[in-house]
């Protein structure tokens, strides 16, 4: 009796709501049918976009490319924003979250830049239920509370804020907190009885309902449930099918859960007929899963029946270029292409002519100068000869200057090389990363899969498998840091300032922390140290922090190479690194050898450029002795190699002894 009674109470409703949903898409035919191509325009067609979001997609995606393309021509970005917004929703409904994703994106962007704080809060609820969908729940939080911060400052009363707070409600249920979820769901309940928004109605009293029955209140929550749907749909504008499916399954899933099964195969029906209206794929799959469960013991042509239906929703729902929303959905993507192209290339002119405007700029204030002065060479030329000393050194200081921008173009030079050399060295490592990851997330999915399967040993190896991916992703992670750090370290201007400093005592010290630095690494490594100072030098006028620098990269390189050759030798073979100092004229010469496997000869004039290396991947980045160079030269000095396969190799720095 009670089923016949909801069932005729159900059917009223939607005859009322049919009948109002018709009448209103008559009205917005009819002001479209007479209005101009304005903000009125843009604004019925978002109306219309927001009528069929759920229910006709095609018609959505038709008007929403109207409200678009109108919005954008008239620049009217409220218009921009809510076309977006509401084509975003109609994605969503269609089970294409990553381009709702895109499009809600875009839509927030555009409200944030032009202060459209009211859309910017109805975008963010969007995000959030994006994020609630995907199980995304820490990001969902994130967006809905910022909704919320909005909507109090607006003091909202159009009702989209119970959509916020329920969202918020539904998103804590997920997470199975519910004190949080109880908290959020009276909030919603209590705003929608002060601003008496009976289209909220619905959706609060669904997720009470929810809530119940997590807590194990059962004949509470059905009670909660079927409130819920008796309220489904009372909108003035559109009958949310969708909204109403889920709530039919929810009270199905109940039935089925206490062994009732006649009720919970006329709620599951219930939810598949309206999933089917709504065109949501993704509801249509578990209703009729349900069902085909439900029929399992006692109608096998049923349960086949309803299978089919599951897989041909799956098919929908992996082969969306079949549905027959593609052709519009198509024709959107390209104009949104196109639109895109069209900003990038007004965007490259507006600059164009922005640098044009300035070079014109540029050479109108160039002439003018010449002008000026020669006009000033032409009033003063009778004290030419008393101003002769001061020209001659305004030539000087403007030589200066020219060498000090000859110089600065060569560094920028360089950094062009440096930025070249970067993007090709960082690329391999950053693909392993990408790589990996995208493996990982695939993983995790099929994890999840096994963990739904209780499939515990399988688990368990995709978690090994895992594991050792995030390895190779931190491996490559520092590897690509290292780059980075090297490339900074390259490029930073010395900060250093130069004074007397003994030299031999210098290249001791270095010498001493290299070695200890690699035992620290390896305690198996050992080297025989010689060193042979001349005492005669006495100081001399250097940056000390960047002279050991180099004097450590020397040195470094060197031990790894003895290294090396050791590992290839056994015990046959004595590692041993020489430093040694000499004054010679002018000049300082200190040189550092070792008896290592050497430099082949066809890559020697290779090994001062940056991010040229001989060392296996991820233990050198190819920029020590780039950087060695490039200090040397600063102090106004050389550095030379000299080097013979399988029998070592010998650096030496020259130095003047006299730096100012």
């Amino acid at each position: 009796m009670m089923k016949t009674i909801l069932l005729t109470c159900l059917l009223t409703l939607s005859s009322i709501i049919g009948f109002t949903q018709d009448k209103r898409l008559d009205s917005l035919k009819h002001k479209l049918a007479i209005s101009r191509p304005d903000t009125n325009r843009v604004l019925v067609l978002v109306e219309l976009i927001n009528l069929y979001k759920f229910s006709i997609p095609d018609s959505a995606f038709f008007y929403g490319l109207q409200a678009l393309a109108l919005a954008r021509q008239i620049k009217f970005p409220k218009g921009e924003t809510q076309s977006l917004f509401y084509l975003g929703v109609t994605y969503r409904a269609l089970g294409n979250s990553s381009k709702a994703l895109e499009l809600e994106l875009k839509s927030l962007q555009i409200a944030d830049k032009n202060n459209l704080m009211y859309e910017k809060a109805n975008v963010l609820i969007g995000l959030g239920y994006i994020y609630l969908e995907s199980q995304n729940y820490f990001q969902a939080l994130f967006y809905l509370h910022q909704a919320i911060k909005l909507f109090d400052l607006q003091q909202d009363k159009s009702g989209f804020m119970a959509i916020d707070l329920n969202d918020l409600a539904n998103t804590y249920l997920s997470m199975n907190k519910l004190d949080s979820a109880e908290y959020y769901s009276r909030l919603a309940t209590n705003y929608i009885k002060q601003y008496n928004i009976d289209w909220a109605r619905s959706s609060n009293l669904r997720t009470i309902g929810k809530i119940h029955y997590k807590k194990g209140e059962t004949r509470l929550a059905l009670d909660f449930l079927r409130q819920s749907l008796i309220y489904e749909g009372n909108n003035s504008q559109t009958v949310n099918y969708s909204s109403r499916s889920r709530t039919s399954f929810e009270i199905a899933k109940i039935y089925q859960k206490t062994n009732r099964l006649d009720s919970a195969i006329y709620y599951a029906q219930n939810s598949l007929d309206d999933a089917q209206k709504s065109k949501s794929y993704s509801s249509i799959v578990t209703a009729s899963s349900l069902l085909a469960e439900l029929y399992e013991p006692k109608d096998a042509q049923k349960t086949i029946g309803y299978n089919k239906i599951t897989i041909g929703a799956q098919d929908s729902l992996n082969n969306f270029g079949k549905t027959s929303a593609y052709k519009s959905i198509s024709e959107f993507d390209e104009k949104e292409r196109q639109y895109e192209i069209e900003t990038a290339q007004t965007a490259y002119k507006n600059k164009t002519r922005q640098y044009a405007l300035l070079a014109g700029l540029g050479i109108f204030l160039l002439i003018a100068f010449i002008l000026y002065r020669n006009n000033k060479k032409q009033q003063k030329a009778n004290k030419l000869l008393h101003q002769q000393k001061e020209e001659i050194n305004a030539a000087l200081s403007q030589l200066k200057s020219t060498q000090a921008q000859l110089i600065q173009s060569e560094k920028m030079a360089s950094l062009g090389e440096l930025t070249a050399g970067i993007a090709h060295e960082i690329q391999n490592p950053l693909n392993f990363v990408n790589n990996f990851s995208e493996v990982n997330r695939e993983m995790i999915a099929e994890m999840k899969e096994e963990i739904d399967k209780g499939n515990y040993n399988e688990v368990k190896i995709i978690a090994d498998d895992i594991e050792a991916n995030e390895e190779k992703i931190n491996h490559h992670g520092k590897r690509a840091g290292d780059i980075v750090k090297g490339m900074l370290q390259h490029s930073r201007a010395s900060t250093g300032v130069k004074e007397p400093t003994d030299i031999n005592a210098l290249a001791d010290e270095y010498l001493r922390l290299s070695y200890h630095g690699l035992r620290a690494k390896d305690k198996n490594f050992n080297a025989e140290m010689k060193t042979d100072f001349d005492a005669t030098i006495g100081k001399i006028n250097i940056i000390p922090q960047d002279i050991g620098r180099v004097l450590l990269n020397l040195y470094n390189n060197a031990f790894y190479a003895v290294n090396q050759q050791k590992s290839q030798k056994l015990n046959l073979y004595e590692p041993t690194v020489s430093v040694s100092t000499k004054k010679s004229g002018n000049s300082v010469l200190i040189t550092v050898s070792d008896n290592g496997g050497g430099i082949p000869q066809k890559i020697v004039d290779k090994i001062f450029q940056p991010f040229f290396t001989t060392k296996p991947t991820g233990q050198g980045t190819g920029l020590g002795l780039s950087l060695s160079y490039d200090i040397i030269k600063a102090h106004g000095g050389e550095i030379k190699v000299e080097t013979k396969e399988n029998e070592g190799t010998e650096f030496i720095i020259q130095l003047p002894l006299s730096l100012s």
